[in-house]
Formats: structure tokens, sequence, C-alpha cells
């Protein structure tokens, strides 16, 4: 579980994987920041926060410069090759919930079907949110390392016991962050706690918890370069341990002051409407 390092050029223009696959399409573009555009779909996540796409949109406008690094440093790997071989393409692994509950009960994936199926989720839902972008595929290294990013968010709700309430879902994304470091990720995690705290009247120390889940983040282990059917067969617990996942406890507080103070985590929603505030992104 050692993070990979980089050991060829910055962009690795040329590079193939050992099957001929090339870590960059020529035709790709090259990536562009524009925080005028992810702020305007910052905004249209904030009216609804159901809208996946918009977090697709943001992404695209704030490219991270360790991106390509990261990309390159597994793809062109002996890790990276294997996991590839194994594999290709994870969201037919992650919904076939038959084969996925044949694993030991308590492993990551008993928790991971019972929380795709109480939240109504699918990783092909996902694909098809990301896909509403229109964006080309280009069959590259750094597309299936992009995939696998994406493909793993849900997985990472349950590694870390954030559920899917807006702050949950910030503090996913502050997770992300310290693993995968992205102006997107930050943007998203502590402008949506802020918007929270603006808008729903509370002693829940917010922050506090935003900034504990971006600190086990960072000593977690890159998931996306972990093999993720081994992952999955793991005993929950177990893995947790071994990524040095901590129990969320700020978060939990968070939950703690809001239910004392009458407010659902789950619908923040309702607590704004009462006193005619604008709603919370997550």
């Amino acid at each position: 579980m050692n993070r990979p390092q980089p050991h060829l050029e910055p962009d690795a223009s040329g590079a193939c994987a050992a099957d001929g696959t090339p870590f960059r399409n020529p035709a790709r573009p090259r990536p562009k920041r524009d925080v005028r555009k992810a702020l305007h779909h910052f905004r249209e996540l904030i009216k609804d926060k159901e809208d996946t796409e918009q977090v697709f949109h943001i992404y695209d406008a704030l490219p991270a410069k360790t991106f390509l690094p990261r990309a390159r440093a597994l793809t062109l790997s002996a890790e990276g090759e294997a996991l590839r071989a194994n594999e290709p393409f994870l969201p037919p692994i992650l919904d076939d919930h038959e084969a996925l509950l044949k694993l030991p009960k308590g492993s990551v994936a008993h928790a991971y079907v019972d929380f795709m199926r109480s939240e109504g989720l699918s990783a092909a839902g996902l694909v098809a949110e990301s896909e509403k972008m229109g964006r080309p595929k280009f069959g590259d290294l750094i597309e299936w390392f992009g995939f696998r990013q994406r493909d793993t968010h849900d997985l990472m709700h349950v590694l870390t016991g954030y559920g899917r309430d807006a702050l949950g879902e910030q503090c996913v994304l502050l997770f992300t962050h310290g693993q995968s470091p992205s102006h997107g990720h930050l943007l998203l995690g502590y402008a949506g706690a802020l918007n929270i705290r603006k808008q729903v009247k509370s002693r829940a120390p917010i922050f506090r918890a935003v900034r504990e889940a971006h600190r086990i983040g960072k000593a977690c282990p890159p998931i996306v370069a972990m093999p993720i059917r081994d992952l999955l067969a793991m005993d929950l617990a177990e893995a947790r341990r071994k990524l040095r996942i901590t129990e969320p406890a700020w978060y939990r507080r968070c939950h703690a002051v809001w239910r004392s103070e009458g407010i659902d985590p789950y619908d923040l929603l309702a607590s704004e409407r009462t006193t005619g505030s604008e709603p919370a992104a997550a």
C-alpha cells in the first residue's frame, strides 16, 4: 500500500503501457483553469445538491497540478499494469451485488452493498451523471485513472463512515483531497462546509469535522492504487485499521449536537426552510 513514486517526465508524453495503451492520447486537450466557471457550477450545485453533474464541471474547471504525476506513477508501474488487467473498469464489479454478497459477512463488500441499496445508488449511475457532460473518450491511461478516482467515491463513504448527509459529503471530499490534492475538492469541501454553517444556526463543530476528514485522508494510503477486489473482501474493521482510517469523532459530534437542537442531520434543508434560509451545498 505504499504510494507509487513518479519516475518519468512531467506528462510522460509518448509513454505507453506494455499493451500499447498510450499514457496520453495526443488528441486530449490540455486542461485549463477557469475559476469563474467553477464558481458558477458551485452556485448551481448549491441550488440542487443532487445535481451531481455540476461536481464534474467543477473538477474540469479546476484541474489539479498533481493529477498527471499521480496518474503516471500508477499507470506506468507494474502495480498499475496488474490493476488494469484485473480491474479494467470498476462499475461492473461494484454493481454485481450478488457476487459481493458471497464474500464474508462483516466485509467491506457487505457494507458497500448495504450502503448503495439503502441510498438507492449504483456505480453505473455515477458514470451516467459524469457522461451528461458529453466529454469525448480518449482510451488512454489518463482516462482509466480518472475513471478509477470517480468510481471509488461511494466506496470512500463506506470506508470512512461518512454518510450522504450534507456534512458527510463535504467530509468525503476533503478525505479525497487528503489523498488526491485538488482545488475542486477544496472548493467543494470547505465552501460547502461554510455554507452549512452560514445557513444552519447551530453549535455543531462543522470545521473541526471537515479538517479531521482532511487529516484522515492524508494518513490513508491512496485507495485508487489498491486492488479493489481485495479491499472489498477484507473485514471492514480490519480494512480501516490497515488504512489508518480512524473514527470520525467530530462528524459524529456534529450529528449529536444537531439532534440535541432538534435538527435532522440528514435533512438540514428542513431546518433552513423553517428559518427561511437558502439551501446548503452538499
